[in-house]
Formats: C-alpha cells, sequence, structure tokens
C-alpha cells in the first residue's frame, strides 16, 4: 500500500512564527554612524552560508539549499524538497575619531526565506531580509542662540529600516543553463527626532520618512562543465516613492508639553535605486574544496543623489570565498561539516568631504549537517569588517558580526511503503 507523506505541521508552523518574528521586530538594526545618509547602511549579508564566503554566490551552483544571490538557481530545487532559511544576526560595533571612541552591540532576525519546486526544472521563493538599516545618534551639540550670548543643546537621533521582500523563479532550460527572475517590494520607514534645550524648556521635531516600490531583477548560470559554473545577475534601476509624517511637541518650563504640529502626511523626494550588475563564478577543485568568486558594481553616480555633505559614487565589490567538505557521504560525522573562509571588499557608494567610504570584511564559518538523510544545515559564521577612516569629521567604524542561519529542508509528498 502506498501512502502520501503530508507537509510537516511543525516545518509550517515555524514559518509562520519566523515571518511574525520578522515583522515584529526592533527597528535598531544598526547603530552605524554612517546609517545618518540616504536610507541607511546597505545590507550585505545573505542567505545560508555564502555570509561565511566573502557574501559570494552569483556563480554557485546548489541543488541542497536556497541560493538567495541569483534567481537562476531555483531551477535546481530537487523534487519533493522544500527548503527554508531563519536567520539571526549579532553585531559588535566600535567608532573612533580623533577625540573619542565608542562600543555598541546589536541582535536581531536578519532573514527568513522559503523555496521550492513547481515542476520539472521551475523553481520558486520567497525571501524577506533587511535591505537597509537605520540606527544613529548626535547628542550634545552645542549652538549659541542667534543675537545672545545664550547657548542651547540639541541632539539628533535616527531609528529605522527598509525590508526586500522577493519573490523569486529559476527554470532550466537546459541540463547545463538556467534563467532567473526576481520581483523586489522594498518598504519602511525612517524617524528623524531633532531635539533643542534652552533653560528649562524643549523643542521636538520628528519626521517619519516612510518608503515603498518595487524592483526587477534577472539571473543567469551556466554550467561549463560539472566542475565549473558561471552566473551573471541584473537589478533593474527604480525609485522608491517617499512621505513624511512630521509632529512637534514643545516642553514648558520642564512640565506641560504642547503639540505645537501634527501634519498630516506629505510627499518627501524619491529615493532613486541604481542599476546593479554582477557576475560569478564556482569552481570544484579536487575532491573536498568548492571555489565561488563574485564582482558587482552598482551605478550610482547616474542617479545624481546627493545627502548632506555626501554624494553617491559608482561602487565595486569583489568578494572570494572557499569551502571544504571531506566527504559529504562519510557515516562519520566530523567528515560531513563545512568549513569556510572568505574576503570581501566594497569601494563604498558613498563620498563625504570627496573621501570615499570604503570597506572589507573578512568571513569565516563552518556548516554543521543536521542529519544524513536530508540536506537540513545550521550555518554559522563570524565577519570581523573595517569602513571609513579618521580624518576630519570622517569616523572609523570596526565590527564584529555574527550570523545564525537554519538553513533546512523538509521532505515533501515522498511516497514510502507500509506492509
Amino acid at each position: 500500500m502506498k501512502k502520501i507523506k503530508i507537509p510537516s505541521l511543525t516545518s509550517i508552523l515555524v514559518l509562520i512564527a519566523s515571518i511574525n518574528a520578522g515583522y515584529s521586530q526592533t527597528e535598531a538594526l544598526t547603530s552605524s554612524p554612517y546609517s545618518l545618509y540616504g536610507l541607511g547602511v546597505i545590507n550585505q549579508t545573505s542567505i545560508g552560508k555564502s555570509n561565511a564566503l566573502g557574501y559570494t554566490g552569483i556563480g554557485l551552483k546548489t541543488d541542497s539549499e536556497i541560493n538567495n544571490l541569483n534567481p537562476a538557481n531555483y531551477g535546481l530545487i530537487p523534487q519533493n524538497s522544500f527548503f527554508y532559511d531563519i536567520g539571526v544576526t549579532g553585531e559588535v560595533n566600535s567608532y573612533s575619531n580623533r577625540s573619542y571612541s565608542e562600543k555598541k552591540k546589536n541582535v536581531n532576525f536578519s532573514n527568513i526565506a522559503f523555496a521550492f519546486r513547481i515542476t520539472e526544472g521551475l523553481g520558486a521563493g520567497i525571501s524577506m531580509v533587511p535591505y537597509s538599516d537605520v540606527g544613529y545618534s548626535l547628542v550634545g551639540i552645542q549652538s549659541n542662540v542667534e543675537g545672545s550670548t545664550e547657548t542651547f543643546e540639541s541632539a539628533v537621533t535616527g531609528l529605522g529600516a527598509l525590508s526586500d521582500l522577493k519573490l523569486n523563479i529559476g527554470y532550466s532550460l537546459l541540463d547545463n543553463l538556467r534563467f532567473g527572475l526576481s520581483a523586489s517590494f522594498l518598504f519602511g520607514n525612517i524617524e528623524e527626532t531633532e531635539s533643542f534645550v534652552i533653560s528649562n524648556s524643549a523643542l521636538s521635531i520628528t519626521e517619519t520618512t516612510n518608503y515603498s516600490g518595487a524592483r526587477l531583477g534577472y539571473g543567469m548560470q551556466f554550467d561549463l562543465n560539472d566542475k565549473f559554473t558561471i552566473g551573471s545577475t541584473m537589478q533593474f534601476p527604480t525609485s522608491l516613492k517617499g512621505s513624511i509624517d512630521r509632529s512637534i511637541t514643545k516642553v514648558i518650563e520642564g512640565s506641560t508639553s504642547v503639540t505645537v504640529e501634527s501634519d498630516e502626511p506629505d510627499t518627501a523626494d524619491n529615493f532613486d535605486l541604481p542599476l546593479e550588475v554582477g557576475f560569478g563564478f564556482s569552481a570544484k577543485l579536487y575532491k573536498s574544496f568548492m571555489l565561488s568568486a563574485d564582482y558587482k558594481k552598482n551605478y550610482w553616480d547616474a542617479t545624481n543623489q546627493t545627502d548632506l555633505s555626501g554624494s553617491y559614487v559608482d561602487q565595486d565589490i569583489l568578494g572570494v570565498g572557499l569551502e571544504y567538505i571531506k566527504n559529504k557521504s562519510s557515516f562519520k560525522y566530523s567528515d560531513r561539516i563545512n568549513y569556510r573562509l572568505g574576503y570581501n571588499y566594497d569601494t563604498g557608494y558613498l563620498e563625504v568631504n570627496k573621501e570615499k567610504i570604503n570597506g572589507f570584511n573578512i568571513t569565516t564559518g563552518i556548516g554543521l549537517p543536521v542529519s544524513r538523510s536530508s540536506n537540513s544545515m545550521i550555518n554559522l559564521s563570524y565577519s570581523y569588517g573595517s569602513k571609513g577612516i579618521i580624518e576630519n569629521v570622517l569616523i572609523k567604524e570596526n565590527y564584529h558580526l555574527f550570523t545564525l542561519n537554519m538553513s533546512l529542508e523538509d521532505l515533501w509528498f515522498r511516497q514510502r511503503k507500509i506492509n
């Protein structure tokens, strides 16, 4: 007698709970002072093992997990497999300039994703990851009251994030050629509060800017042979529409709070995202090594955007990663552990005082198999990164980033015989 195995109730509940966690997350995803500009710090972390491989994966061919960096790879999802990935990040930042240094910590949800096969050679998936993060604070700014010797103190804080909800579809046109399409919906808000204190009175101005928009993308992968794969991606330019909610509150003599102004939502300047192109390859070396490398170019110059004392400039990103697995099929658990190492260099997309805010990351990590009967993996990664320089008003930022990804596979509709 044959029976059909229905989807695991546990996996569905975990997925729903994770999506709810993503929507209820705190907005303080970063504490970088460079999140003051534009939409904040653009997120580099991805899904699964790519975080330990220098954030590479455009040319990475895999049928055992989600590769969110190239939609073409979704065409390799095997029959009866349902993949999902849940991620958490922890970050320790240190900032310094000529006169002070500071440390901050953040722990947050990083992603939720799932993928499945539709039919032979056709797969799809949905993911949600942070697109950009905002979390800055400028306090104790002393200024003079015009026309008098009296001074006042001001502070500016920013908080928020934009999320990228993406649908990916991949199709295997030939055994060695795959194409993919992606459609993103980006949404979120940035709240900036500016406070002024004079004697026992204070004035607080809060502006919440809401952004939303859609974006299309393309991907391709081609297997030159069974050991070497090349890939390419493209994210088309788009414009995010903005609106502002503004409120002004005044506190008189330290006790009475009066709402001076509370406006209806107003339009804000749109924010333009650039054309982004990427190329990558992966190669199997000997029996146990896999090399992955990516190059990305983001054409920010074409958006003609400026922000405060900064301007947006073309960005180049180069990443390389190496993975070692002694024997994926071994009965010995230690032989099936994945060891990873990577490097990523980013020329930066922001120029302040004629200095580009570039940076680099050194990444490492391991993949711990859950069982021999599935492709489920616990992916742990660590990254040490640095950006900026100590010069004039610029700040040097060093950070340690830890990621935990539960990259799991559930086997659906598998037939089995019962005597």
